[in-house]
């Protein structure tokens, strides 16, 4: 079965083909930096990195591009409430949003470009939409004729007329229409511009998402993804302005996640149920935050309430406990012993069960990237896991296929345990700790055996003492 995408400018779902086999051209909008992001952007930045991860796994080449707005209203108001430069606010928020992203397993882009390093391609983008009558200057300012571009309007599946009674446009009479949008804005004082054939200024909004996107990827490009909020008129503009200027489809499958609701309300400040991710991140662990955010399927509302991150911390629990004893078996059960070969288990049974749940997961994430079956699916595998494990017949290569199920599966949703060189003590030393301890209980010096393992607690490793061993795991 191939991969199924929902496709927002058809308004269904289509099977995945590229425009080249082998290779996806992935466009993702990213920050606007002025300020931490939240959990709604922390929600569309989690779904689009796992889709690129699935596609990988499907053995694609993604060429990954990610933007940061760093040249906005927004950007150069907070710049002048803090009393410092727009640059300084802009690579601030850069540093922030990689610590946050980092900490959440968003996996860096092939290229994260910022806006303002495009500068010369957005001046000479415009030009050419001037050029062909698509644009029309007005002193210092440039407009995007939307009236001379027939297709306006077909990403969101309005008319020009319903957007102009729909959308609220401030007065500005310099525009020949409403719905026309800016290109190029005239330079106000104070603010950082740019010299133009128009005169100083700024680019406009959707026209740095275009020539970024041209820049990397090229004209015609596989996929286009953000959030429901910027169908109109941030996607609507840029397919205007980008096929206006190539004579080309811009963008052949557009990808939208749905809102991230907080209590069953829309998220809002002035609501004041505003929740930044690294609020989150300083009281949960990053691992549970994403698998909440992977929760529903992407294009579905989200509605953020603290049982639903019980519930979340609760799931990976589970499954980490499935881990450590698997993995605890495994120790027990090396090839020293040859135990599976003495009690008939070859593994067969195991790996044609996890092979069965490997096609769950492959099927929910080809179905449009349903990643709330994908996680049922890790569920079962969970389940028929932790029923091997308490067969006690049960061998090294069964809990093999199972510990290698689970990694892989995790791993292409981004829940993997972290990567040893992040943390901060290594497995062997843990296993050499833990066997010093051992030895400090044996001689009953408790003392030693106790401040053992408060070392190891101190640095995020947990230890378990059973009647078959002590076994340890990471915060």
């Amino acid at each position: 079965m191939s991969i199924q995408l929902y496709n927002t400018l058809s308004g269904k779902k289509e099977p995945f083909v590229p425009l080249h086999p082998g290779k996806v051209r992935f466009y993702a909008c990213g920050p606007t930096v002025y300020n931490l992001f939240h959990l709604g952007n922390g929600r569309m930045f989690v779904a689009f990195d796992t889709i690129r991860r699935y596609l990988e796994y499907r053995g694609y080449q993604v060429d990954y591009v990610q933007n940061f707005t760093d040249v906005d209203d927004k950007i150069i108001q907070r710049a002048n409430a803090d009393g410092t430069g727009v640059r300084e606010i802009a690579n601030r928020y850069i540093e922030e949003y990689f610590r946050d992203a980092d900490a959440l397993g968003i996996k860096r882009a092939t290229v994260h470009p910022r806006a303002t390093e495009s500068i010369p391609e957005i001046i000479r983008f415009i030009g050419d939409l001037v050029t062909t009558g698509y644009a029309y200057v007005r002193g210092s300012n440039v407009y995007f004729d939307t009236s001379a571009f027939p297709g306006y309007g077909k990403l969101s599946h309005r008319s020009v007329e319903d957007m102009r009674s729909g959308f609220r446009i401030d007065v500005n009479e310099e525009k020949q229409d409403p719905a026309d949008f800016a290109l190029w804005k005239a330079a106000k004082p104070g603010e950082e511009s740019w010299p133009s054939p128009w005169g100083e200024g700024r680019p406009g909004w959707h026209i740095e998402c275009s020539v970024m996107s041209s820049k990397y990827l090229g004209d015609e490009i596989d996929i286009h993804a953000g959030g429901q909020d910027l169908i109109f008129p941030h996607h609507e503009n840029e397919i205007a302005q980008s096929e206006a200027h190539s004579g080309h489809q811009f963008v052949h499958y557009w990808l939208h996640n749905g809102p991230l609701n907080i209590n069953g309300e829309k998220m809002s400040k002035s609501l004041g149920n505003f929740i930044m991710t690294r609020d989150l991140l300083l009281n949960r662990p990053a691992r549970v935050i994403r698998f909440f955010l992977l929760s529903a399927h992407y294009r579905h509302p989200l509605n953020y309430t603290d049982e639903g991150l019980e519930q979340a911390v609760q799931g990976m629990e589970r499954i980490d406990r499935c881990l450590r004893n698997l993995e605890f078996r495994q120790a027990a059960l090396h090839p020293g012993l040859e135990f599976s070969q003495r009690v008939g288990d070859d593994g067969t049974h195991a790996q044609q069960r996890a092979d069965g749940v490997r096609s769950e997961f492959v099927a929910a994430m080809d179905d449009d990237f349903n990643t709330a079956d994908a996680i049922a699916a890790i569920f079962e595998g969970v389940r028929l896991a932790n029923t091997d494990l308490e067969d006690a017949r049960v061998g090294l290569a069964s809990t093999q296929a199972w510990l290698n199920l689970l990694r892989e599966l995790l791993s292409i949703l981004g829940l993997h345990e972290p990567e040893l060189a992040a943390q901060s003590v290594s497995s062997a030393d843990i296993e050499a700790m833990i066997a010093q301890r051992e030895a400090a209980r044996k001689r009953r010096d408790f003392a030693a055996a106790d401040k053992l393992r408060q070392d190891l607690e101190n640095q995020g490793v947990i230890l378990e003492d059973t009647l078959q061993g002590t076994r340890w795991f990471r915060k």
